[in-house]
């Protein structure tokens, strides 16, 4: 999907699939392309991944077909603009808590290059902008997607004030750092945890907002959420899937050899 055909999915309500991609290895897309994924997800808040690296992953995935979501290290606008700026067909901004904040990361994704008190006057509607401006800086930001990680009481608190925020594409919810706010520390199946995602999903979806959940620990889990409106499908990541991949493989050959006799005059640690 490019960006366009992404944005309007999320908000119609249609399934997007994707997940989360760490390794910057230049061979790595062509085998993520094979999956048919929609999207990826880049995250440059926890992954050490420089400017020039995120240019090429976004301009890569992009060519092949997958838009590049990349959430930035902090819900800061200037840091937005340097991932559009590297080919980021959308933003995702960590730990947001305020409409304020989503105003300000509005402003960067969908009304650039508008800036400073132009820019700040316009989102506090103060000001309208000229006809021909206004057509200008939407055909400029084309294709861009705002999406806001909730991961926090004050967040849910702020819900819905966020959601009603215009321009807004989706709601990526962050379990693990939720589940801290709500005292249920990785509680993923606590009744309270699994009723406040639903609520999130039930109220993104009445404003036309898409919403979806980085996880990693339970299918099942993710299948009922999507059953109940989440069309944001961020399955996993690579680094994940390797390692509980291969650790399988291993285990069955584990298994299957541990009785088994090594040939005379050799010792395991010998074998490579």
């Amino acid at each position: 999907m490019n960006g366009q055909e992404l944005s309007a999915a999320l908000r119609s309500g249609r399934r997007v699939y994707g997940t989360a991609v760490l390794s910057t290895s230049a061979r790595w897309p062509k085998v993520v392309q094979k999956l048919g994924l929609d999207f990826v997800f880049i995250d440059t808040e926890h992954t050490p991944i420089d400017r020039e690296q995120l240019a090429w992953m976004c301009q890569t995935y992009d060519a092949l077909g997958m838009a590049p979501l990349v959430r930035i290290p902090a819900p800061d606008p200037y840091q937005a603009c340097v991932a559009l700026d590297g080919g980021a067909k959308g933003v995702i901004a960590p730990y947001v808590e305020t409409v304020q904040e989503v105003q300000a990361l509005r402003g960067a994704v969908k009304l650039r290059p508008l800036k400073g008190r132009r820019l700040r006057q316009a989102l506090a509607g103060e000001a309208d902008l000229p006809a021909d401006l206004a057509a200008y800086l939407d055909r400029w930001n084309t294709g861009n997607i705002l999406i806001i990680n909730i991961e926090s009481r004050p967040a849910l608190e702020a819900l819905d004030d966020i959601l009603a925020v215009p321009q807004l594409d989706a709601v990526l919810i962050g379990p693990h750092d939720l589940s801290i706010s709500l005292g249920l520390p990785e509680q993923y199946r606590h009744p309270l945890f699994d009723e406040t995602i639903k609520t999130i999903i039930r109220k993104a979806r009445q404003h036309q907002v898409g919403v979806g959940i980085h996880f990693s620990t339970g299918r099942d889990q993710e299948i009922e959420w999507a059953k109940t409106g989440a069309n944001f499908i961020v399955h996993s990541s690579d680094l994940t899937l390797f390692s509980q991949a291969l650790a399988a493989d291993l285990a069955v050959m584990k298994e299957a050899l541990g009785a088994a006799s090594l040939p005379a005059g050799q010792h395991g640690e010998d074998i490579i």
